[in-house]
């Protein structure tokens, strides 16, 4: 037995979280105690970084006539989505893709300015800045599922003008609006799977072994539920 190793119990709880993370969209307007949503921003902020960097910041909004601009930004980001989309404009336009103006809480989360101070493990890949700060919003977004609150990535916007919207320094960048709150249930799968716009895709057509393209990953047992 590894001693490092949880409980059984624990361990299931931690796996649970992870399968029935959900992206939402559906919120009920019911509050969320201040002292609920600070646990959730402290296990974010617990993420790991790339040289210690923490490069993440979070921007509560709580005006409502921000919370508005904002959806209505998103609202125009949404339609220029569907022309790019092409064949697929009708359908998207069919999804529900934000709920900005029914959650209870409103953050939006950006990478700090002056990121090009920070070089450690950033050299040749400075893109992990922000590899840093979606793995604070995965850490939310578990700790949320655990705790039964609902949160919703939302990535329709040009972050040049949610920048303007939200008063952030020059340099720094917006790269998600979460949209946080109760709801009435979780989604049994993820929405856009239910819905036929995508599939998961089974374990073999991920992993390969010794280089790209080489033997995928049979030898790995395949969760049918996945397929």
């Amino acid at each position: 037995m590894n001693p490092h190793q949880f409980s059984e119990l624990e361990i299931d709880a931690v796996y649970r979280a992870i399968r029935e993370r959900r992206d939402m969209r559906h919120f009920e307007s019911t509050p969320i105690e201040p002292e609920q949503l600070a646990r959730l921003i402290e296990a974010a902020h617990l993420g790991p970084s790339v040289g210690f960097m923490q490069p993440w910041r979070f921007i509560r909004i709580v005006n409502p006539e921000l919370r508005r601009k904002i959806h209505g930004h998103v609202e125009e980001e949404r339609i220029l989505t569907a022309q790019a989309l092409s064949q697929r404009s009708d359908e998207f336009m069919k999804l529900k893709v934000e709920g900005i103006l029914a959650c209870a809480e409103l953050l939006v989360v950006g990478l700090i300015d002056k990121r090009d101070a920070y070089v450690f493990g950033r050299r040749t890949m400075p893109e992990m800045d922000l590899a840093s700060a979606s793995c604070a919003i995965q850490n939310f977004w578990l700790a949320a599922r655990a705790e039964g609150i609902g949160v919703g990535w939302v990535s329709i916007f040009d972050p040049v003008q949610l920048r303007r919207l939200c008063n952030m320094p020059d340099g720094s960048q917006p790269i998600a609006i979460l949209c946080v709150g109760h709801v009435k249930e979780f989604y049994p799968r993820p929405m856009l799977e239910t819905t036929g716009w995508d599939r998961r895709r089974a374990l073999n057509e991920i992993v390969y072994e010794d280089g790209w393209g080489g033997a995928d990953g049979n030898s790995l047992p395949c969760n049918k539920e996945n397929s």
